[in-house]
C-alpha cells in the first residue's frame, strides 16, 4: 500500500528510488511490484525508466495518521504568514479536506493543536499579492505570462512577456518569480508585490535547460 501511494504521487518512479525510500533491497521492490500486479493494480513498467500507474487509476482517499495531520496543521500556520493570499487560501482549503477524513477523536486533538500553534508576523505587514496560484499553474503548464511590472528605482511600469522558471520566498517576505524575460533576453527576478497586472496566455514555451540550484549558484556568484 505504501508503494502504491508513492506511485500515485509521481508520474514515474524507479526501483532504486522506491528501495531508498523504504530502506529495502531492489529485489524486494521487484517482488512487491509483482504482488501489486497480481492484485489487479494496473502498473506500467517502462524499460530502463521505472514504474507508473495507468492514467486515471486512483486509490480511495488515504487515511492520514494523527502525526501526519499534526504536521500539516502546523505547516498551515506557517503558510498563513506568507505574503500571498491565493496560496494561503488554497492551503487552508486542502487542510480542511484532510481534517474531514480524520476520525472524530483525532479531529478534536488536531483542532486543539491548531489553536495552540502560531507563527508571529509583523503586525504592520499584510498580504502583498494574490498571484501565486496562477503563476504556479503557468509554470507547470509552460505558459507565457504577460505582466505589468513596477520598478521603484525608475518609478515606471513596464509590460513584459516572461517564461516562468521558478519561485522563491523567505518566510514572511514577498514571493519572487524567476522568469526568462523576452524583452531583456535574460533571467530576471520579479517581486510579486510589484506586479500590477498579470495574464496567463495560451502561448507555450520549451522547458528551461537549467535547474533551480544551478540558477541560484550562478545568481550568488554575480551578486
Amino acid at each position: 500500500m505504501a508503494i502504491l501511494t508513492q506511485l500515485q504521487s509521481k508520474r514515474l518512479l524507479t526501483s532504486t528510488e522506491l528501495a531508498a525510500r523504504f530502506s529495502v533491497s531492489i529485489r524486494t521492490i521487484y517482488r512487491d511490484i509483482r504482488a501489486l500486479e497480481q492484485a489487479g493494480v494496473p502498473i506500467v513498467t517502462e524499460e530502463g525508466k521505472g514504474y507508473s500507474l495507468v492514467d486515471g487509476y486512483r486509490l480511495p482517499p488515504v487515511m492520514f495518521t494523527e502525526q501526519e495531520a499534526n504536521a500539516l496543521v502546523t505547516a498551515e500556520k506557517l503558510v498563513l504568514v506568507n505574503r500571498d493570499a491565493s496560496f494561503s487560501q488554497r492551503y487552508s482549503d486542502a487542510v480542511t479536506k484532510i481534517k474531514a477524513v480524520l476520525r472524530s477523536g483525532a479531529k478534536d486533538r488536531v483542532s486543539l493543536l491548531s489553536e495552540r500553534v502560531a507563527f508571529e508576523q509583523n503586525a504592520t505587514e499584510s498580504l502583498t499579492s494574490h498571484y501565486l496560484s496562477s503563476i504556479q499553474v503557468a509554470l507547470t503548464h509552460l505558459r507565457v505570462i504577460n505582466i505589468d511590472y513596477y520598478s521603484p528605482y525608475k518609478d515606471e511600469t513596464t509590460s513584459r512577456a516572461v517564461e516562468p522558471f521558478a519561485l522563491i520566498n523567505r518566510v514572511g517576505e514577498s514571493w519572487y518569480l524567476i522568469a526568462w524575460c523576452r524583452i531583456r533576453e535574460d533571467y530576471r527576478l520579479f517581486r510579486f508585490d510589484r506586479i500590477r497586472k498579470l495574464e496567463i496566455t495560451n502561448q507555450s514555451f520549451a522547458p528551461h535547460q537549467m535547474d533551480l540550484e544551478e540558477y541560484l549558484a550562478n545568481y550568488r556568484s554575480k551578486f
